[in-house]
C-alpha cells in the first residue's frame, strides 16, 4: 500500500483538544476524578518539557517549520522526541538514514541537522505537496544536499534498495506510516538496516488506545473511529517486536510512543 502522510502521521483529533504549542491533547470524557488529575498531571509535565528544555534549544528553522506545519493539522513528531531521536543519531555516529513517511519534514529536518555534513538521508512520502511546504526551511537550514527525496510508494522503493545491493547498510531507518503495514515494513527494513543499527516505529502507544480492552469501545467512544481501525493492528505489531529474537527493544513513552529496535544479526 503506498504512504500518504495525510494517512499516517500523528492523528489529526476530532473532538475536545487542549493545545499546548504543537502539542494536542485530547480530553478524554471520564468520570474517574484520578484519572482526571493525572492527565492534568502529565499535561503539566510535558508543559515543563517544552518550556524549559525543549522550546529553548529548538532550531530557528524547526521553530519555524513547526509553526507552520500546525496550521495545517496536529501531524508533527513532538519536539522533544524529534531533540531524543537527534540525540541519538549523533550517539550512534550515523550517516546513512532513512525517513519512511514525511509530512511537512519537521523529523526529517530534525535528522538532517543532527547528521555530518556528508550524511545521507533518503526520505520517501507520496505526498510531495506536504513536503514542498517545509523544503524552504530544511534550504534555509542548508541541509538539503543530505536529502534523497523520493515520492512513490514506498514498498516499492524498498524492494529497490534492497535488490540493488543495499542490504545492511543503513545506519537508522524512521517509520512512521500505516500503522497496518508496519509488519511488512519491519520485515523489509530489516533487510536495510545493519546489524547494530537502529529502526524507529513512531506511534506504538497508539494515543493509549493499546492499554484499552476490546470491550472498552463505548467506555471510549470518544475516541476516532480510526483509532479503532488501527488499534489491533498496533497491538500486534508491538507484541510481535517483544518477542522477535532478531531485535532488542524498547517502547518509549514519549510523543505517541516510541519503539526503538535494534537489530542483532
Amino acid at each position: 500500500m503506498a504512504v500518504s502522510s495525510l494517512n499516517h502521521k500523528s492523528l489529526i483529533v476530532h473532538g475536545p483538544i487542549l493545545e499546548v504549542g504543537t502539542f494536542a491533547l485530547t480530553l478524554l470524557v471520564c468520570a474517574d476524578l484520578t484519572l482526571i488529575a493525572n492527565l492534568m498531571m502529565t499535561c503539566d509535565s510535558f508543559l515543563y518539557i517544552l518550556e524549559e528544555n525543549a522550546y529553548p534549544k529548538e532550531h530557528e528553522q524547526l521553530k519555524e517549520l513547526r509553526e507552520i506545519t500546525v496550521k495545517k493539522s496536529v501531524m508533527n513528531v513532538p519536539v522533544d522526541e524529534a531533540q531524543f531521536l537527534s540525540m541519538l543519531l549523533k550517539i550512534m555516529n550515523a550517516k546513512k538514514t532513512m525517513e519512511i513517511g514525511v509530512f511537512t519534514g519537521y523529523s526529517l529536518l530534525g535528522t538532517a541537522l543532527a547528521l555530518p555534513d556528508d550524511g545521507q538521508i533518503t526520505a520517501i512520502d507520496l505526498d510531495i505537496e506536504a513536503y514542498e511546504t517545509g523544503l524552504p526551511f530544511i534550504q534555509k537550514a542548508g541541509v538539503e544536499h543530505k536529502i534523497n527525496f523520493i515520492q512513490s510508494d514506498a514498498f516499492v522503493v524498498l524492494n529497490d534498495l534492497i535488490n540493488g545491493e543495499q542490504k545492511s547498510s543503513f545506519d537508522f531507518i524512521f517509520v512512521d506510516a500505516q500503522k497496518e503495514d508496519y509488519m511488512k515494513f519491519h520485515e523489509k527494513v530489516m533487510e536495510l538496516v545493519k546489524i547494530g543499527g537502529i529502526i524507529a516505529y513512531d506511534n506504538t502507544l497508539w494515543l493509549g488506545s493499546v492499554a484499552y480492552k476490546q470491550d472498552e469501545y463505548e467506555k471510549h467512544s470518544e475516541m476516532p473511529e480510526s483509532v479503532w481501525r488501527n488499534r489491533d493492528y498496533v497491538i500486534q505489531f508491538n507484541s510481535f517486536l517483544a518477542s522477535n529474537p532478531q531485535i532488542e527493544s524498547s517502547l518509549l513513552s514519549i510523543g505517541d510512543g516510541l519503539t526503538l529496535c535494534r537489530r542483532l544479526y
